[in-house]
């Protein structure tokens, strides 16, 4: 066991509801060792859960979409207050405005941090000048954590590359982990063969998700009406859309394209939910044409329930699939070639889809556990606490 002699560690992530699912099993570990665990982030109706899991939790206001200068100055100031409050002796940060003013305001308080980049977003795919300043951000934040923890190779290529962090700093991980003790491989009730074949994107309803290329290449497959799984009969097969609506996000899908989708049968939206298990316990393929991803928790999940994936040929999307071997690789932005891969997953048997699915379940359980990514904290934190 670590030696904590009571040390405080705080969390500080941009929604409860990504403390609460993706790190409540790292704040465990820490408190099994001793420390003193403080969440902070925006409150939401997980912050409740936090706090029902017995973990300290403080509120902060954050506008995630905001460029405001001065709005994000007040934004470090309260942080720079709340650390001299709580007394933190080591700070996780995650997400965009943790890592920036997060690590300004850990500075001015002369705490270490550990940043954690899960991915490059807007920032990095676009040019405009909100997104040169916040490079330039990133330039001067990133001097200040002890560690920066990378989820996928290629943006810690690309962040040391740009010199926006010293690759002595630097370490990967399998993105949050995953358990697959809990996501389980459950067989699909096909109803004997009268169910649909059902490609399901989850994804919160942004086009940079890839959530445009996943219709229209939907679109196109249901005008061909194609066959499935190796068979000569004709297969009814459904698109299904899971994730929450984003107003504010310069990419976000609207209510009226919504609309209009889903008046074509086949295509279905079901909004967001807290049983993601289950709705792809539902689904023969999950599909995330995405951009670009830190590492997809989706696909993640997703191979580790045993269902074949599609996705799409770029950072953090392709690091989860082997192509032809637990699912296919798309070229992005390209809904036609999408298509292409569709239709190819169609044509597979049920034998081929098994194969695929317990080579993503295997692939998961070699490279993507969650207690690697624990472990790997863990160190880190001894590294710097001692």
């Amino acid at each position: 066991m670590i030696q904590s002699k009571n040390k405080t560690i705080a969390i500080f992530i941009n929604t409860s509801w990504n403390i609460y699912n993706f790190r409540l099993e790292l704040m465990k570990s820490l408190q099994t060792e001793g420390y003193r665990v403080v969440a902070i982030a925006p409150r939401d109706r997980y912050s409740e859960y936090i706090e029902q899991a017995g973990f300290e939790y403080h509120q902060i206001d954050i506008n995630n979409m905001g460029t405001n200068p001065l709005e994000d100055f007040i934004l470090m100031s309260k942080l720079f207050r709340l650390y001299r409050k709580i007394q933190p002796d080591l700070l996780l940060h995650y997400t965009i405005k943790p890592n920036l003013y997060g690590n300004y305001a850990a500075k001015l308080a002369g705490i270490p941090v550990i940043s954690n980049i899960s991915g490059l977003g807007t920032v990095f795919l676009n040019n405009d000048v909100s997104s040169r300043v916040a490079r330039e951000l990133y330039r001067v934040s990133m001097l200040i954590p002890q560690k920066v923890f990378f989820q996928n190779p290629h943006d810690r290529d690309h962040f040391v590359e740009t010199k926006l962090v010293a690759m002595n700093k630097t370490a990967l991980l399998p993105g949050s982990g995953i358990d697959h003790q809990r996501y389980v491989p459950v067989g699909k009730d096909d109803n004997g063969g009268q169910q649909p074949f059902v490609f399901l994107l989850i994804a919160r309803m942004l086009k940079d998700k890839g959530v445009v290329e996943f219709v229209e290449a939907a679109q196109a497959l249901l005008q061909r009406s194609p066959g499935g799984r190796g068979s000569e009969q004709q297969q009814r097969v459904e698109f299904w859309l899971l994730g929450a609506m984003y107003p504010g996000n310069p990419t976000a899908i609207n209510d009226e394209e919504i609309a209009a989708w889903t008046k074509e049968e086949g295509i279905r939206y079901l909004g967001e939910t807290d049983d993601v298990m289950q709705i792809i316990a539902q689904s023969d393929c999950v599909v995330l044409p995405s951009y670009r991803e830190g590492l997809s928790r989706v696909l993640l999940e997703a191979a580790s329930m045993a269902r074949p994936l599609i996705t799409t040929n770029v950072p953090g999307c392709k690091d989860v699939v082997d192509d032809g071997v637990n699912g296919f690789l798309c070229l992005p932005k390209d809904a036609q070639d999408l298509a292409v891969q569709m239709q190819r997953m169609l044509q597979l048997s049920g034998d081929e889809l098994e194969r695929m699915g317990r080579a993503g379940r295997s692939k998961v359980i070699e490279e993507y556990s969650e207690q690697l990514v624990i472990d790997n904290y863990l160190a880190a934190v001894k590294g710097i606490l001692g």
